[in-house]
């Protein structure tokens, strides 16, 4: 018996801490755009040839932890301590089956440690100094922890102890604050899958687990109803189990993927002045990527061919 084929469709974010337009030159959005549209191309290489959607999330995530412009992998935030703690997840909808770390210093490419937790089926979330012994016990890339540094985390971190030392980090930019990579995909046998990897937030308490490596609060993905990928301020993802909840809402109250998903981001959340995004995908392969702040890093692709590449407000338009 064969599977029925169903239409593919691959989405992406580079997380909700955006700077203003001013803040980088052109040629630093062109590259960042660049970078997006070569994790979008990654996961859809896999996704046209017959690949399934955990190979093709984990393809475009590790393309985003590998750029400078995102706070994941290579250019993560630094904590309170001016050190690197990575956290990742990544989750199939066909079985639940997931894999996650927290906490890691020393993981290249966080989402391959977690993706190798998946497919062991013992382990779901390991952390700290246990991550990082893992990754090295399964022959994942180890760095030291100053490959991840770059000058434009350096000066975010110095602007966050500023603020905190004037009491005055609301009036923080998102772009200072924090930053999250992630990718939803929907196969052609129907399968979902999402993955999420992150550094943090800037001068976070070391030690510090937010909501991406937290299955259901900032990565979730479940067959025959979505995929997501959050991004944020955890705190508040964790306490309102935001990726299941949107999840739940379809399944139970029998919402779309668009309404699910935008009642805490664009409602409360927005109300609270709490900025977050997310980017999901349903098991028709539609997407959608609401966020409440400046911008937020974004690409996707459907079947029909249509891929888009945006950070604020503008959409633009491309050819894979």
């Amino acid at each position: 018996m064969t599977e029925k084929k169903t239409k593919i469709s691959l989405a992406l974010h580079g997380g909700c801490g955006v700077m203003a337009l001013e803040d980088m030159t052109q040629q630093e959005w062109e590259e960042a755009y660049e970078h997006l549209k070569q994790a979008l191309q990654a996961g859809w290489k896999i996704l046209q040839q017959g690949g399934n959607s955990l190979d093709a999330v984990q393809a475009s995530v590790c393309v985003m932890e590998d750029s400078i412009y995102f706070n994941a992998g290579f250019g993560a935030a630094l904590n309170g301590d001016g050190k690197h703690e990575l956290d990742a997840a990544i989750m199939e909808g066909s079985t639940l089956a997931a894999g996650a770390i927290c906490g890691a210093k020393h993981i290249r490419n966080p989402v391959l440690a977690a993706r190798r937790l998946l497919d062991d089926g013992e382990a779901v979330l390991l952390s700290g100094s246990g991550a990082d012994a893992y990754a090295k016990e399964q022959g994942l890339a180890c760095v030291e922890s100053d490959y991840f540094t770059t000058p434009r985390r350096v000066e975010a971190l110095e602007a966050m102890r500023r603020h905190q030392i004037a009491g005055t980090y609301k009036t923080a930019r998102e772009s200072e604050k924090h930053g999250t990579v992630g990718a939803v995909a929907l196969d052609a046998t129907g399968h979902l899958a999402a993955a999420t990897s992150t550094g943090g937030y800037t001068n976070k308490p070391v030690g510090r687990v937010g909501d991406s490596p937290l299955i259901g609060a900032g990565t979730y993905a479940r067959d025959g109803v979505c995929a997501i990928s959050c991004t944020g301020q955890g705190e508040y993802f964790i306490r309102n189990v935001v990726a299941y909840d949107i999840a739940a809402r379809m399944i139970y109250a029998g919402e779309n993927l668009q309404s699910a998903s935008t009642h805490k981001i664009m409602g409360e959340f927005h109300n609270m002045g709490v900025g977050a995004g997310l980017i999901a995908i349903d098991a028709n392969g539609e997407v959608t990527a609401p966020y409440n702040t400046l911008g937020m890093f974004r690409a996707w692709i459907t079947s029909e061919g249509y891929a888009v590449v945006a950070s604020h407000d503008q959409l633009y338009q491309f050819n894979l």
